[in-house]
This record gives structure tokens, sequence and C-alpha cells, in this order.
């Protein structure tokens, strides 16, 4: 890849590693569901600007349902899941159990596509990284942290049905810009009526800037602008370039909360990390 291609990763991965320490910083004054909810309603005002200047149009009615679905699990689910889990454990943890996604991807791909079944080698680092996540978790109760990361390989699930599910867009005559947009707009409106009748945001008392700004940047940075370039760099490198950015965010979410928070994972999160890393390196050579 070019240097311009290699920056846009990184900060692919800055932006999307930050929204666990945005998720921190928002729950400092309110409630997981006024978080997410702020977080899909403000992203998809701003990708509707954008698909109305790229000229791309709304999508078209038939796809609308399974802009639908693809809310619920690559939105809804996975950002209700990670909000609620870090209010246990910290964004750096639950950034590396987030790296388990292509897991994810790859066993629902195998059993619900034709054309990605898994290889010996994908195989192979699936269970390598699914060790990572098995050291993680030595040693944990039920009273600690381990529902906490429980909650985050079940938003990495969510993740991985997503990518499955996702498939049928392009096919549709769907843009990904139009994708994106959609499913978030399709988010914030099945979500409004639960988040009225849930956090009753007429009678929250009025939150301090802070949280507010966490929830800001996480719809205009880590949502909005994070999808943005995401398409950049699929336009220039191509898919495979796309999935490095895997590997990166647990090392920009983990920075993030050493330098913001002074967060520090511990030595078993760390082995995991390296075990589920390596599942993905194996994964990637068996891809290209």
């Amino acid at each position: 890849m070019k240097a311009i291609e290699w920056i846009l990763l990184w900060t692919l991965s800055l932006l999307w590693g930050g929204s666990f320490l945005f998720n921190e910083l928002a729950l400092a004054g309110l409630p997981v569901l006024t978080i997410v909810w702020g977080r899909v309603a403000l992203a998809a005002v701003v990708l509707a600007m954008a698909v109305r200047m790229s000229g791309q149009g709304v999508p078209p009615r038939r796809v609308w349902p399974a802009l639908a679905v693809m809310g619920v699990l690559n939105n809804l689910v996975p950002f209700t899941l990670f909000v609620l889990a870090q209010g246990q454990i910290t964004g750096a943890l639950a950034s590396v159990l987030n790296a388990t996604t292509p897991l994810f991807t790859m066993l629902v791909a195998h059993f619900a596509t034709a054309d990605e079944r898994l290889s010996p080698v994908k195989a192979a680092g699936v269970g390598l990284g699914f060790a990572g996540v098995v050291a993680m978790m030595a040693g944990e109760d039920l009273g600690g942290e381990l529902p906490a990361m429980l909650a985050c390989l079940g938003a990495a699930l969510s993740y991985g049905f997503a990518g499955v599910w996702g498939r049928r867009f392009r096919a549709a005559g769907v843009t990904p810009l139009q994708t994106a947009a959609g499913m978030l707009a399709a988010s914030s409106v099945m979500l409004t009526p639960v988040w009225l009748a849930v956090d009753r945001p007429w009678a929250m008392a009025v939150p301090e800037p802070g949280p507010v700004l966490a929830v800001v940047a996480l719809a205009v940075l880590s949502s909005a602008l994070a999808y943005l370039i995401f398409f950049q760099i699929l336009a220039r490198a191509g898919a495979v370039a796309i999935s490095l950015v895997t590997f990166l965010i647990p090392f920009s979410a983990a920075g993030l909360g050493w330098l913001v928070l002074g967060e520090r994972l511990e030595a078993r999160h760390l082995a995991g990390l390296a075990l589920i890393l390596g599942g993905l390196a194996l994964i990637e050579r068996a891809r290209r």
C-alpha cells in the first residue's frame, strides 16, 4: 500500500479504537441506551448529508427491510453490548475481545455461504484465536469480569453475522455509503421508542458536557467519519487492506486508554491478544 493508504488505515484504527474510550467517558454521565441512540441518530444525520452531497440518492424501498436487519446486527446489538460491558471492564480489554470479530465471521460464513468455507489453515487460525479468548478468561468467576467479556464476544458474533448479511447489498446495487447511512437511519427509528420508554430522557438530569461530547465523538468520529475513511481505503487498496485494521484497533484502543485513563492490560490479556492476532495472521495468509 502507498503511504497515504497506511495513514488512512491508522486513522481508521484510531477512530474505531477511540470508540471504546468514548464509551467509557460517556458512561460517566449517561445511561446505556442514551449513548447508543445518540451515536446512531447523529451518525445517521451526518451520513445522510454525505449521501445527498454525493448525489447517490436514497436506497430503494425494496432493500429497507434488509437494511433494518443490518442495523440490528451491525449497530444496535454490538453497540449496546459493548457499552454495557464497559461498565464492568476497560475499553482496552473490550477492544481485544472485539478482535475476535473476523473469527466469528469465518465461522458464520462457513455455515451460511457456499463460497467461503473453512480451509485447514483458516480452521487453525480460528482455533488459535479462540485459544486466546480462553487464555484471557482463565480464572474469571461469574461475579467478576466474565459476564462483561461474554457480552463483548456476543457483540463480536453479531458483527460476524452482519459481515455475512451485508454481502447482499452490493448485488442489490446499493453502494457502501448508502448501506451505512440506511442501516444507521433504520437503527435510529427502531431504537427511538425503546430509548424513550426505558431512559425517559425528559426525566433525566441535565448531563455534564463531557459525556455529551463523548457521544458526539462516537457519532461523528467513530461512526460517520470512520465509515467515510473505510470506503476510501476500500476504493484505494481493496478488502485485504481493510482487514488489516482488525490488527490495529486493539493497539489503538489500549494506547488511548492508557494515555487518557491510565488503563493497563493484564499479562493474560496480552497473551490472549497475541494468540488472537496469530490466528488472524493465519486466516489472512490463507485468504491471500
